[in-house]
């Protein structure tokens, strides 16, 4: 006889509203018609997947014992959001995710009110969710708040400031530790599921509070000795100590894949709890779906896949990436001068600072999520005569500003700075974007920072880099492939600030910094054609800037534009501010600078996202001819 196939429980969900009138039992069903559905969802729109799949019955439970939204959830960093959107009135649309006019990759305040608070940089669910917490207290209402967040996370110095503080206020505040990856704990079993039971409930609070009471009557001598006890027994059943002494009350280690375990204790966490409590949950990466489980980044981050086989959809590259040209620029490099050492903060495969760990193991430094270390400790090596790259993306250098500023630049250090990721990066959107370190960098006395324009000038500019000891230096480049031009076999030390003419004209400049040069060739092309002959500079250097090479295109030419991959307050700010200086403003020169809108640009494709930034070849062509006074010349009509 066969089974009665199960009816399907997901599509009976719209919100949480709709799990919570479910039975306990019938739970675990809608976590594996869940899990089934983020695969499926991811399969055709990309993003990431391992994450996700490792809270599935996390983000059930949650959901079920908690009252949201009025009960926040905050989810750490955002990559394993997807589960919580499909339960969160957005399964309708969550094959949209990360496409253009579709779902975040990440919680966003603006897109559900079960999103309370936006995320995609590590480390600010317990900060975040703090403030939250003494918000409520303070508007004398009774909502609980939940941080969630993973263990490399929470090697992240902020959430050690959050939890020191929650410790100190005593607010009511649940913080889950996803715990996927370090091992903290030893393998989850039964028994460690029943003492965490046992802890988080009241019958073992009351025991240990009259305990407690009943020290306080002892000699002091010995209501120490009754402490280092307690102490030691209860860190020997559940590994809790650290977490104790910041003021957290511990509940772990749990199977975070076992409803029977989970429920329970989230309920008697809800129920009885008075100040911050810590929950820590055991989670695989990539559960429940073979190709994830078996993979070294348990599928992280995918392109689209097929589901039976798991294999990627990526599209072979016709050129290197950029970063691939970093990594292997600086290998070259390293073999010449035993002082080069690379440093990441936790994204060794994202900055190719893994391919240089393969050739330097012993000259290689993961600092895990800690940009503000990663600096400064750049800082002391470069103080020792050893040149450091601090390889960070540009949205990640942010965290680190304050020590770029006070214990790199403000003392000469040279440290070296490759930034990744600069300029639109597409699907991760508005909190990956690149957009600011032109202008955070380029504003610090001493400070040289530089653009490669192609995949040629990159390595030229890690030789550069190299080579320079007279302070910091800085030198960007976008996510993604190169143009295909053939690499020189070893970089070229370029002199520090000085730009390129890549092409003659007498009528229009455009003078680009960063790989929006292929744009400029492109409008020159047209321009040229319209009766306009155009020059097309490589400006190479934000800081110092060509003062030669600005003055002879000022001079020489009706109309100027720069153009940067880059917010307001950057490149062309300084040429206007140089411009100005040098009173090269006041002989009707026509000056335009193009950059990133003063906006947070959603995601979409880059080529969609450069295009509303009028950093394309049509872009160009636009503000060419509004500077001429002119909608167009010939055949070319560019309104």
């Amino acid at each position: 006889m066969t089974s009665k196939p199960e009816t399907p429980l997901l599509d009976s969900i719209q919100r949480p509203a709709d799990l919570r009138g479910i039975e306990e039992t019938e739970l675990q069903q809608v976590a594996d018609e869940l899990r089934a559905e983020m695969i499926d969802a991811v399969s055709v729109t990309g993003g990431h997947l391992g994450a996700g799949l490792g809270v599935v019955e996390l983000t059930v439970a949650l959901h079920y014992v908690f009252n949201t939204p009025e009960d926040k959830i905050i989810w750490d960093v955002g990559h394993q959001c997807y589960p919580h959107k499909i339960l969160t009135e957005r399964r309708d649309r969550i094959r949209t995710l990360r496409q253009g006019k579709g779902l975040s990759g990440f919680t966003k305040r603006s897109e559900s009110e079960y999103d309370p608070f936006g995320a995609a940089h590590s480390s600010t669910s317990i900060s975040a969710g703090l403030g939250m917490a003494l918000a409520r207290d303070l508007d004398k209402r009774d909502n609980n708040v939940i941080a969630v967040i993973g263990d490399g996370a929470m090697s992240a110095g902020m959430a050690y400031e959050a939890m020191n503080n929650a410790g100190h206020l005593g607010s009511r505040l649940i913080v889950i530790l996803n715990d996927n990856d370090m091992s903290i704990a030893p393998p989850v079993g039964a028994m460690s599921a029943y003492l965490a039971r046992l802890v988080s409930g009241p019958t073992y609070r009351s025991i240990r509070g009259a305990a407690k009471k009943l020290a306080d009557h002892f000699p002091k001598p010995l209501q120490e000795k009754a402490a280092r006890a307690e102490e030691y027994a209860r860190g020997f059943w559940t590994g809790g100590t650290l977490f104790e002494e910041m003021g957290f009350y511990y509940v772990g280690p749990v199977d975070g894949h076992n409803m029977e375990h989970l429920l329970p204790i989230l309920k008697n966490v809800r129920d009885t709890h008075d100040g911050p409590v810590l929950i820590h949950a055991v989670t695989q990466k990539g559960k429940g779906y073979g190709p994830a489980e078996g993979a070294k980044d348990k599928y992280h981050g995918v392109s689209r896949f097929d589901v039976v086989t798991g294999k990627q959809d990526k599209p072979k590259a016709n050129a290197p990436s950029y970063t691939n040209v970093f990594a292997t620029s600086l290998i070259q490099e390293a073999h010449d001068d035993n002082k080069i050492v690379a440093i990441t903060a936790a994204m060794p495969d994202g900055t190719g600072v893994n391919l240089f760990q393969d050739s330097f193991p012993d000259r290689t430094f993961d600092v895990g999520i800690a940009e503000q270390h990663a600096v400064t400790f750049a800082a002391g090596l470069a103080a020792e005569g050893f040149k450091p790259f601090a390889a960070i993306y540009s949205t990640f250098l942010q965290r680190g500003y304050d020590q770029v500023v006070h214990d790199v630049a403000l003392q000469g250090l040279p440290v070296r700075f490759p930034i990744d990721r600069a300029g639109l990066v597409g699907a991760d959107g508005a909190t990956h974007a690149g957009a600011f370190d032109t202008a955070y960098l380029a504003c610090l006395p001493g400070m040289v920072v530089c653009a490669a324009a192609d995949e040629v000038e990159l390595r030229h500019m890690v030789a550069t880099a190299a080579a320079y000891d007279e302070g910091p230096i800085a030198f960007r480049f976008p996510r993604g492939e190169g143009v295909g031009l053939e690499l020189p076999e070893r970089g070229t030390v370029l002199e520090i600030g000085k730009g390129l003419i890549r092409r003659e004209g007498t009528k229009v400049a455009l003078l680009s910094y960063g790989t929006r040069l292929a744009e400029c060739f492109a409008a020159a092309d047209e321009l040229d054609a319209a009766g306009l002959p155009t020059t097309v500079a490589d400006a190479r250097f934000a800081k110092p800037l060509d003062v030669d090479l600005l003055q002879r295109l000022a001079r020489n030419h009706e109309v100027l534009l720069t153009i940067e991959e880059g917010s307001v307050g950057g490149f062309g700010s300084h040429v206007l501010s140089k411009l100005a200086e040098l009173g090269l403003l006041d002989n009707g020169l026509k000056v335009r600078t193009l950059t990133l809108p003063d906006r947070y640009q959603d995601h979409d494709k880059p080529d969609a996202m450069y295009a509303e930034a009028g950093l394309n070849c049509d872009g160009i062509l636009k503000q060419v001819f509004q500077a001429l006074g002119t909608s167009g010349v010939g055949s070319i009509q560019r309104a």
